[in-house]
C-alpha cells in the first residue's frame, strides 16, 4: 500500500462501474441501488466508530490532558456555528446548479456534459472525499476512501446507465481534486502534531457518522455545514496544550 492507493482504486472503481452502467442501460433495479446505499451508510458508521476513538489517544491526551474530548465537542460546535453561518451545505448545492445552468439542459445534445458535471459533483463534492483524501496523505490508511470508492463505482453504474459517457469522463475530475487533497494532507503531515491529527481524525469520524446516518437516509444531516471543524480541531489542540 502506498499514500494515493485510495484514490487509485476510486478511479478504477468509477471507471469500471461506468462502463458496466452502460453495458447494462437501466435494467439496475431501483431496489439494488438503494439497498447497496444502506449497507455502505452503515460501514461508513463503523468507520466513523473507528475514527472518533482516536479522541482516546495517548498522544492527544499527552498534549491536552482530560480535554480532549472538550476539544473536540468545541471544534464541531463552532465548526457547524461557522458551516452555517457561511452556508457551506447551502454554497455547494447552489454551486452545483449554477454549473448545471452554464451548460443548459438535460437535452440529448448535452447529455455527455450533463453526464460529466453530475456525476464530478457527487464524486467530489462531500466529507467523504475531503476526509479520506486527507486521512490517506497523512498516512493514516485509506479506509475511508475505499468505501467511498466502492459507494462511487455503484453510483457511476447507475448515472451511466441513463447519462452515458460522460461519467465515465468524471474519472479525470476524481483523480485530480482527490489526488490535490491528498497531497495536501501529505505536507500537512509535516506541519501538525501527533496530537492534531488525532483530534482532527476524531472530529473526521463524527462527521463520518453524519454521514452514514445521512446515506441511511434516518436524517438529512447537514455535513457540509460541519466541515470547518476540521480546520478548527488542529488549532484548538493547539490552545488547549498552551492552557
Amino acid at each position: 500500500m502506498f499514500i494515493g492507493i485510495g484514490t487509485v482504486v476510486n478511479v478504477i472503481t468509477v471507471v469500471v462501474g461506468a462502463l458496466i452502467g452502460l453495458a447494462l442501460g437501466n435494467r439496475i433495479p431501483e431496489r439494488t441501488k438503494e439497498t447497496v446505499t444502506s449497507v455502505l451508510g452503515l460501514f461508513t458508521i463503523v468507520l466513523g466508530g473507528f475514527s472518533v476513538i482516536a479522541m482516546t489517544s495517548e498522544a492527544l491526551s499527552a498534549e491536552v490532558g482530560k480535554a480532549a474530548m472538550i476539544v473536540v465537542l468545541a471544534s464541531l460546535l463552532v465548526g457547524t456555528l461557522l458551516g452555517s453561518w457561511l452556508r457551506v451545505e447551502d454554497r455547494l448545492e447552489q454551486g452545483a446548479g449554477w454549473i448545471r445552468s452554464r451548460f443548459g439542459g438535460a437535452g440529448d445534445e448535452n447529455r455527455f456534459v450533463d453526464g460529466l458535471v453530475i456525476s464530478t459533483l457527487v464524486f467530489c463534492v462531500g466529507p467523504l472525499t475531503i476526509l479520506g483524501s486527507i486521512s490517506d496523505g497523512l498516512g493514516r490508511g485509506a479506509d475511508q476512501l475505499l468505501v467511498k470508492a466502492t459507494l462511487d463505482g455503484f453510483a457511476a453504474m447507475a448515472f451511466a446507465s441513463t447519462l452515458g459517457w460522460g461519467v465515465l469522463a468524471s474519472a479525470g475530475a476524481v483523480a485530480v481534486i482527490q489526488g490535490s487533497l491528498t497531497a495536501l494532507g501529505y505536507f500537512a503531515g509535516d506541519v501538525l502534531t501527533v496530537a492534531q491529527v488525532d483530534a482532527l481524525t476524531a472530529v473526521g469520524g463524527v462527521i463520518l457518522l453524519g454521514l452514514g446516518i445521512r446515506l441511511l437516509g434516518l436524517k438529512q444531516i447537514p455535513v457540509g455545514d460541519l466541515l470547518p471543524a476540521l480546520l478548527l480541531a488542529p488549532l484548538f489542540t493547539w490552545v488547549a496544550s498552551l492552557i
